[in-house]
């Protein structure tokens, strides 16, 4: 008997029309490392939510079937019983935060349970989560990933032998993505626990998960050894999940017959070397010349600007100290840098939300202090992560109408319809944006953006949380915002999406502007990537473990280089 039996487990939220989870059988051994993939709205965190009690005791709605968990069976079990028998960090981790101290917040269940060892409790957890000597330090003193790996320790502080992670590396740079995951391999081989994860990033369920479990239309399709599922390159691409490229890139050639038919695929780029090696070519390739464009008029600027936050302990922590920096009319930039490197804080700065210590901010020449704040919403719109916190209204369409409406903006009724049908959402008009799937609360919120015909929109990690299919059909989106903004900036940790689509790249690196160019500029500089953190697509590393002139961001890219057919 595994540590996780599931028999012919159905559930249908209130009010739906269909089951989300239909007749779900399914088996996990204890020391598991279990990847659940699925497009989004199949079920995965549904099903999660059942592991835990939350579905049905808390959630409720039409429930059948059996759920056993550590021996425990969910229905007989209340949700403080099973929050010792299965730890969750929930994709919102942020919300599982809710003391100031560090060792204050990972003992703070235990606590609540009346353990009189609770704080040895938090201190063993913290230290097998990678927060040792960190106990004393404020929860706002921590970066994404370290606030992350709190609330990893806040869960396993109770001592549960299966921890489930939603989504655990999506708004993360690659160094806290990898210690994440190394903290999940740890307390999986050392310490025995059953770990499960909802990923999309399926270079980390080749390094570090066992199994993956793939779900379609609410039901278990197959559960297979981490190798032998991502090679099912066809039917993972069928339900909107991309293998690495690197498998990717080699099915491509298995299929035009360049690599025998028994071949076994690739995961990863080391992998890939031996596979692609005979493929290579022996002559150099060249490399693209760096491209430039005509800038425009200035949009916005920043001069000397100096901006701090004060501590409750020690001095004030500097973000930016004289920053410089300008953006121009027309274009499509990235900012990117890791987490903590300032990407939200210029933002912020950017629309009036902190005011610089030192130096001047300006948008159109004109600097913010003499801007009036109704006038500043129509030069300059922000998109914040989290889309959710765009909504004020019961429905999509008061959300888009709202900001139109209070400034009196001339047919209103007829731009918000315009807005609706642009974005693909005339349908779901009356819907609350806080209940859509995550797809279309990212189209909602940029509609509700681009309302007042900002000149500039700032997007802050607009594909987190997102599935490759939903990341693409944000990636159109984009494509077509040319018409209505003129200027757009992200800030992201997706580097697909900042190869496909920016046309200039700013990197930021403790406050600093340390690199700003093109992606050949950028990505072609090892010794920058290393310095900042930076990764870019596996294929590209690919690329340049064959060829060190090679600078191919997509498969095709990297078929049409070492294949030589067309992309």
């Amino acid at each position: 008997m595994g540590i996780i039996e599931i028999r012919d487990l159905c559930y249908t939220y209130p009010g739906a029309a269909q089951p989300t989870l239909n007749h779900v059988n399914l088996t996990v051994e204890q020391g598991d490392f279990l990847a659940i993939v699925g497009n989004n709205g199949c079920g995965k965190s549904t099903l999660c939510k059942v592991l835990n009690g939350l579905i049905p005791h808390f959630i409720t709605g039409q429930f059948s079937g059996e759920v056993t968990v550590s021996g425990q069976n969910t229905l007989e079990s209340d949700v403080g019983t099973l929050a010792r028998k299965v730890g969750y960090v929930y994709q919102d981790f942020e919300n599982q935060i809710v003391r100031p101290t560090v060792l204050d917040d990972a003992s703070y269940a235990c606590l609540n349970y009346g353990m009189t060892d609770y704080l040895d409790q938090g201190r063993q957890a913290l230290a097998r989560c990678g927060l040792q000597g960190r106990e004393e330090e404020y929860v706002w003193q921590l970066s994404g990933g370290q606030t992350h790996l709190l609330a990893l320790a806040g869960a396993v502080a109770l001592g549960p032998d299966i921890l489930i992670l939603d989504e655990p590396i999506a708004q993360l740079d690659p160094g806290h993505a990898d210690r994440i995951y190394g903290v999940l391999r740890e307390l999986n081989e050392t310490y025995g626990k059953t770990i499960l994860v909802i990923e999309h990033h399926t270079e980390y369920i080749a390094d570090f998960c066992k199994h993956v479990l793939l779900l379609k239309d609410g039901q278990v399709s197959w559960m297979l050894p981490a190798r032998q599922a991502l090679a099912r390159v066809e039917e993972l691409q069928s339900c909107n999940i991309f293998p690495p490229q690197v498998t990717q890139a080699a099915h491509a050639l298995q299929v035009r017959g360049l690599l025998p038919a028994g071949t076994e695929l690739p995961t990863t780029v080391e992998e890939g070397k031996a596979v692609f090696a005979p493929l290579a070519r022996k002559e150099a390739l060249p490399r693209p010349a760096a491209h430039t464009t005509d800038r425009g008029p200035e949009a916005a600027a920043l001069q000397g600007v100096t901006v701090s936050y004060r501590s409750v302990k020690g001095e004030p922590r500097v973000i930016f100290d004289k920053l410089d920096l300008s953006l121009y009319k027309g274009e499509k930039i990235a900012l990117i840098g890791s987490n903590g490197a300032g990407k939200s804080t210029l933002m912020k700065l950017l629309v009036g939300l902190l005011r610089p210590k030192e130096g001047t901010v300006a948008l159109n020449g004109t600097p913010l202090r003499d801007t009036k704040p109704e006038q500043l919403s129509r030069l300059i719109s922000l998109v914040y992560q989290n889309p959710e916190e765009m909504f004020i209204k019961d429905s999509i369409e008061g959300d888009i109408a709202y900001a139109m409406q209070v400034r009196g903006v001339e047919n209103w009724p007829e731009k918000t319809q315009a807005l609706l049908e642009r974005f693909r959402l005339t349908e779901l008009a009356q819907r609350d944006g806080r209940l859509l799937s995550g797809g279309q609360m990212r189209r909602a919120s940029l509609a509700i953006g681009v309302a007042l015909n900002p000149g500039i929109l700032l997007l802050d990690e607009p594909t987190a949380n997102l599935d490759i299919a939903t990341r693409r059909e944000i990636l159109r989106t984009l494509n077509e915002m040319k018409e209505i903004t003129e200027t757009v900036l992200i800030a992201t940790h997706d580097m697909q999406l900042v190869c496909e689509w920016a046309q200039r790249i700013i990197v930021l690196c403790g406050g600093k502007v340390v690199a700003d160019g093109t992606r050949d500029e950028i990505f072609g500089n090892r010794e920058l990537a290393a310095r900042v953190g930076i990764r870019p697509p596996e294929i590209f590393a690919m690329g340049r473990a064959l060829d060190e002139k090679a600078l191919c961001y997509t498969v095709p890219e990297f078929l049409s280089q070492f294949e030589g057919a067309d992309a």
